[in-house]
Parts: structure tokens; sequence; C-alpha cells
């Protein structure tokens, strides 16, 4: 299992090495339209390579599914909790039952085999 993980990374490695070396070229992102930006009085840009603009956008895009996810999976996480509860409550019933169980049992059959091992000598 180590091995194919290890494998896994260099051949992501190679890949995204590939992507840098096949996008280099500098491109400008702007966070406004032109219009808008100049109506704004905000001219927000950035100049970077594009291996790095397709590297940003891929991790911000695995953080948001992460956060998603976590939001998505908070109903799950206080259903567990819940029901952990629950047992937890349940365990220690059973046990408080089980202490003040009557020590003789109702049945005769119980009473047999719950008799001691060695009975009481009868003497004639």
């Amino acid at each position: 299992m180590r091995a194919i993980r290890f494998l896994f990374v260099i051949l992501l490695a190679i890949v995204l090495i590939g992507l840098a070396l096949a996008n280099r070229g500098m491109v400008t992102v702007k966070v406004f339209p032109a219009n808008l930006g100049s109506y704004l009085g905000l001219d927000w840009q950035v100049t970077m390579p594009l291996f790095l603009l397709i590297l940003l956008a891929m991790l911000i895009g695995m953080v948001l599914g992460l956060v998603w996810e976590w939001l998505r999976e908070a109903q799950l996480r206080s259903e567990s909790a819940r029901r952990a509860r629950e047992l937890a409550s349940l365990e220690r019933e059973m046990g408080r039952l089980r202490e003040t169980r009557t020590v003789a049992p109702q049945d005769d059959v119980l009473a047999i085999v719950d008799a001691p091992a060695n009975p009481p000598a009868i003497s004639r």
C-alpha cells in the first residue's frame, strides 16, 4: 500500500511539473471587468504565471469542497454523538441492573445450576 501511495505521489509530481513547464506564460487576472472596475474606482489585478493560476484554482476548489462536505456531514456527526450518549446511558443502566439483581434465583432450575460446586455433607 505504501508503494502504491509513493507511486501515485511521484506520478502526480511529474504531471504537475509538466503542467508548470507547459504553461509558463504570464497572465493578468482582474477581479472586476474593465468598465465596472473603472466605475467603482477599483482596479485590482495580479500578474502571475498561468500554471500558478491553475494550481491556485484547483487548491481553492479542493478547500471549498472540503468545507462543503464538512457542513453537509454536520447532521451525521450530531446524530452519531447523540447515539453514543444514548449507548453510554444504556450501558450504565445495564450495569446498575446487574448490580441490583436478586441473589436468590427465582427458578428451581437456576437454583440447581447456581448451587455451589461442593454441596454440604449430609450427616447420618
